[in-house]
């Protein structure tokens, strides 16, 4: 009965009727003598997840044996910021892990003073210390954005190759012409599964990677990236999809070459490729993709194609890209803003205060040294400061 109930609801999901136009089933995407197209196989997406280890595998490569000896050539230093300053304890150690990278509230503070004898302003300022410990290195950022400018620049090089000479990267309506009845060449393959197989990894590796203020916006961005990808995979909507991810690789070359200028000190560089980011972002993700891209997929294509249920779904994750575009353009033209009041590029605004480290700080050796942010102390409750008052008497 259950082998039967979930015979019944696979049928369901993978209704003709939800995954294609009016009147295509399955059976007319399967290649036969009268008919050889290649049509994209829906097995096939399982291969990115595997590759996805091996790009990851890719990208300790390139820090360890590029990056790294190039940003030493640089002036960077492979430091750990702060370490060994928070003396070991099981208990604050195990509780800072629960508890999100030591943001502990006050009732927590309180019961640990009380179950290790000590005062809260000491519990408080082991936290800060062993939070301190966790911030990455100017190196360790240098050389994860070196990773990504290395793939950004190679997809988006691969992906104009790719499409320079297929008749939809000049004429979008291409995308809906004969549509589903569109093969895929192995260039397309392999783009989409290269694609495919570098969000899997961020997706995988974000929550070892430096963390930033925009973590829940990348992390939902990683997601529909994927949806999208294999939506448009199983329904063969591959011509729109190579186009998005075109759009989207260009103006992340000039953001990461930027942040790695700006690591290094070379910061006139930083700013022209700072400006030559902003322009290409809002040129692409803000001009090119609305009223080009999603114009054509909302309004354009129903001209040509019926709709059907997974079309609605592929344009609503499309329109939830934009949202985020526009959340992130903010962010940008708040670097911008702060960049022409001070006379050059500050730090991504994306990034956490908890990034924020001076290595000037740690060659001093100065234990007292702070980040650039200073942390937010909790508010010490009446009667903490007068018991560790008592104690050291």
């Amino acid at each position: 009965m259950v082998v039967n109930f979930l015979n019944q609801l696979s049928e369901s999901f993978w209704s003709s009727d939800v995954w294609l136009p009016p009147g295509v089933t399955w059976k007319d995407l399967e290649p036969n003598d009268q008919n050889p197209i290649a049509y994209p196989r829906f097995s096939d997406i399982w291969y990115p997840v595997l590759f996805s280890f091996a790009l990851t595998f890719l990208r300790l490569l390139f820090e360890k044996y590029v990056f790294f000896p190039l940003g030493i050539a640089n002036g960077l230093r492979p430091v750990r910021p702060w370490k060994g300053q928070a003396p070991d304890n099981p208990v604050l150690e195990k509780a800072f892990l629960v508890a999100r990278k030591g943001r502990l509230n006050y009732k927590q503070i309180q019961g640990l003073a009380k179950q290790l004898d000590w005062t809260e302003r000491q519990v408080e300022r082991w936290i800060r210390m062993r939070r301190m410990m966790d911030r990455p290195s100017t190196l360790v950022k240098f050389m994860e954005c070196g990773w990504r400018f290395s793939y950004y620049g190679f997809a988006f090089g691969y992906g104009v190759w790719t499409l320079w000479d297929k008749d939809w990267f000049w004429d979008i309506n291409h995308c809906w012409y004969t549509f589903p009845h569109q093969g895929v060449t192995n260039d397309i393959w392999w783009y989409y599964m290269m694609e495919l197989s570098f969000y899997w990894s961020l997706l995988f590796s974000m929550f070892e990677d430096i963390k930033r203020k925009d973590f829940l916006e990348m992390l939902i961005h990683h997601f529909v990236t994927i949806i999208l990808l294999v939506l448009s995979w199983t329904c063969n909507l591959i011509r729109a999809g190579t186009l998005v991810l075109v759009i989207h690789d260009c103006a992340d070359i000039f953001l990461e070459m930027a942040k790695m200028m700006k690591y290094i000190k070379w910061q006139r560089t930083c700013d022209v490729l700072f400006a030559i980011f902003t322009v290409t972002w809002i040129g692409t993700r803000l001009v090119i993709y609305p009223y080009w891209f999603l114009y054509s997929t909302c309004i354009g294509a129903k001209e040509i194609v019926p709709m059907f249920p997974a079309y609605y779904i592929f344009n609503s994750l499309l329109l939830l890209l934009l949202v985020l575009h526009i959340i992130w353009t903010y962010f940008i033209l708040k670097v911008l803003y702060r960049a022409i009041l001070s006379g050059q590029m500050e730090k991504d605004s994306r990034s956490s205060s908890s990034e924020d480290f001076s290595e000037d700080n740690s060659k001093s050796g100065n234990s007292s040294a702070t980040p650039t942010t200073p942390s937010k102390r909790l508010p010490a409750k009446s009667g903490s400061h007068s018991r560790e008052h008592k104690n050291s008497k």
